[in-house]
């Protein structure tokens, strides 16, 4: 379960009485009701309730899967090394996907965060609604690493992003999608999801074009239900993304808001 804000305005408004016999002591009795709530209660308080998550990622094949009855005809979009200045396309692939009215996971790197101009993007989609995800530090083969190593990226990364938009990510994704059980471990221990992909194909020889990667990000045969879809920021990525989420509409798939996804909570 995940915590959302809501906020609540306090009003009180004093019921009509009908009979004469009754007006004053219904008033004292409103009055004192109305003095004892605005005490407890301003205008701009805020209560939190709670909303179930609608999907999980599946830790084997790291498919979408719904938790009870919530679509199954979904795919994830997630774009990783984002952003990476000074010709990053990041903005641009944020723009058009909520402009299409979808959404995403951008996976950043903690190395391509040093830059104010870096920060500002990633503060920028994420004040658009996006969700931000870790993909280490420096994007070494964290199964290649010691335990102590692979902790210092994953939360030398979180760190700085939660330095620049007040949340710890909650999707890690390793590079190359290598990892062992440490990783697991100091994911766990981070609160967060482990996340790989199911096909991507913008760094494919073939598919670096505007045209052939929106064709094979439609039809490929490891399109299904749950489909998690791994692309990058790249230009060729910015360019047929609006291609690639009407096409995958046309399939008769819907992508999925991260933000409805389980991951372990933070106390």
């Amino acid at each position: 379960m995940k915590k959302m804000m809501i906020a609540v305005a306090a009003s009180i408004f004093l019921a009509a009485c009908q009979s004469n016999e009754v007006v004053e002591v219904e008033a004292v009795e409103s009055q004192a009701s109305e003095s004892s709530f605005s005490e407890t209660i301003d205008e701009n308080d805020e209560i939190s309730i709670e909303v179930p998550y609608e999907y999980k990622i599946n830790p084997v094949i790291f498919t979408v899967e719904p938790i009870s009855d919530a679509d199954t005809e979904v795919v994830l979009l997630t774009f990783d090394d984002a952003p990476q200045p000074p010709d990053s396309k990041t903005l641009d692939i944020a723009h058009t996907v909520r402009d299409k009215g979808a959404n995403a996971i951008f996976f950043v790197m903690g190395q391509f965060l040093e830059s104010e101009e870096a920060k500002d993007i990633v503060k920028e989609i994420h004040e658009m609604g996006f969700e931000i995800g870790n993909h280490s530090y420096s994007h070494p083969d964290m199964s290649s690493l010691s335990y102590d190593d692979q902790f210092e990226e994953i939360q030398a990364t979180n760190d700085i992003v939660e330095e620049i938009t007040g949340e710890r990510p909650r999707f890690f994704r390793a590079p190359y999608g290598a990892y062992n059980s440490d990783t697991e471990d100091i994911a766990d221990s981070e609160n967060m999801t482990l996340m790989n992909w199911t096909y991507g194909y913008d760094w494919v020889d073939g598919y670096m074009d505007e045209s052939s990667l929106a064709d094979i990000m439609v039809h490929a045969p490891e399109l299904g239900s749950g489909g998690n879809l791994l692309m990058h920021d790249r230009p060729w990525t910015s360019a047929a993304i609006g291609d690639i989420i009407d096409g995958l509409r046309a399939q008769g798939y819907e992508m999925v808001d991260p933000k409805l996804i389980e991951s372990p909570e933070e106390e």
